[in-house]
């Protein structure tokens, strides 16, 4: 083995793999066996942190960065003057068992630029997996990365081997698409993730059935959306959002502020600033949707397309319907809660256990650990005190600010908590 050209290659795939940010939290369920190499069960997967604090890690690299395609936005593209590499299939299997007996890693992470067509690149992703979990018996966490336009055969072949599959939609809109990359199709992204949902559910039917039957992809399937390439609104990028977790069930939509990598004019210029505050801004919302009972429509339509950058989506809710407030801490029911700019939804479950013994005061809600900065101006509990005193939206937003401190302090006056 030629290990100066192997470490040249890793230098190579492990830089151009960096862009992918839809690696984290694999939710799998698959269990070390027959004295195999690694468990996934229960990890959080690249540098992310497990409900324990364990941070854990993976193998995350491209199989090749050649490509085929042109898309404006991407590194790899083929018009794009780079130095070149491509690893064998024995060449990832080696490194990715190396490093885990390191302890360097605890899965892999895998992708690839599309080198002659979708599914010559699928068939070599499914070649690494099948080898690691049957010749090597490793039962680590692996994410495959789906191509765009593969056949359904081989993603229904990919899940039996991999952990998670993903997909990446790149653009929010198809637009935007056939701006950036006219040489791609929408309906190519769309097809592989119906034949891994459709898999899914036959699999999960059949194992209820045949204990026997193999799982497929325990961690489902996630997807990934470029922001700020192109011209696209918040909502628009949340409306897309929405459709595939409703339409694909998608474990997760992860958003990549662009890095400019290329001199053209459909895109922003190089050394513009990656809009880091608006990718932040949209996984709150994200978050908002998956666990808060919002509606998209709620915080984003025709009136206020893009999200606020000084505030929270869920504060700049709430400032806006100020006819819904305050509730009653000690009567609301756990919806109407979790829509109080400063209660998270463990302290949601905290106060529906604490207010079953007792009506519960300011004193009270402190202890509990709920956000008494933005909080207090939305809620009355067991006391005759009122903080809002009848304030307009405005001066309740600029009292919560003064109050407040961020990392992003020196962009925004605030910068509020994910989970808030």
């Amino acid at each position: 083995m030629n290990y100066e050209r192997i470490k040249e290659k890793l230098e190579i795939l492990a830089d151009a793999a960096k862009y992918d940010v839809s690696c984290s939290s694999s939710g799998s369920k698959r269990a070390n066996k027959n004295k195999g190499l690694g468990d996934s069960s229960g990890m959080g997967i690249c540098h992310s942190y497990t409900e324990d604090g364990r941070c854990v890690s993976l193998l995350k690299i491209l199989l090749t960065n050649v490509c085929i395609f042109d898309c404006a936005y991407c590194v790899t593209r083929k018009s794009n003057d780079i130095k070149r590499a491509a690893f064998t299939v024995q060449e990832v299997v080696d490194l990715t068992i190396n490093f885990y007996r390191r302890n360097y890693i605890e899965g892999l992470f895998l992708s690839s630029g599309i080198f002659k067509s979708p599914d010559a690149t699928m068939e070599r992703l499914i070649r690494v997996a099948k080898k690691l979990r049957l010749e090597e018996n490793f039962n680590g966490y692996i994410h495959l990365k789906s191509i765009p336009g593969a056949s359904d055969e081989l993603m229904q072949e990919a899940g039996l081997y991999a952990d998670r599959l993903s997909v990446n939609i790149e653009i929010p809109t198809k637009a935007g698409l056939k701006l950036l990359a006219p040489d791609k199709d929408h309906k190519d992204f769309i097809q592989p993730m119906k034949a891994v949902q459709k898999s899914i559910h036959i699999y999960k039917s059949e194992k209820k059935l045949i204990k026997s039957t193999p799982i497929y992809a325990p961690a489902g399937q996630s997807t990934q959306m470029i922001v700020g390439a192109t011209g696209e609104s918040d909502r628009d990028i949340m409306y897309s959002a929405n459709f595939f977790y409703n339409k694909f069930e998608m474990k997760r939509v992860y958003y990549s502020g662009y890095i400019p990598v290329a001199d053209d004019s459909r895109l922003p210029a190089i050394g513009t600033e990656v809009p880091m505050m608006r990718e932040n801004r949209l996984y709150q919302t994200d978050w908002l949707l998956r666990f808060y009972g919002f509606d998209v429509r709620e915080i984003l339509n025709d009136t206020h397309q893009n999200l606020d950058m000084d505030i929270d989506p869920k504060l700049s809710w709430a400032l806006r319907n100020l006819d819904q407030f305050p509730i009653d801490i000690n009567r609301a029911d756990k919806l109407m809660l979790a829509r109080v700019p400063g209660i998270g939804m463990k302290s949601v479950g905290k106060i529906l256990s604490a207010r079953r013994f007792r009506k519960l005061n300011w004193e009270h809600l402190k202890a509990i650990g709920i956000s008494m900065n933005r909080s207090k101006y939305f809620i009355i509990c067991d006391s005759k005190e009122f903080e809002s005193r009848d304030l307009t939206g405005s001066k309740i937003k600029n009292l919560i600010m003064i109050n407040s401190t961020s990392k992003y302090h020196k962009n925004f006056n605030n910068q509020l908590n994910l989970f808030a």
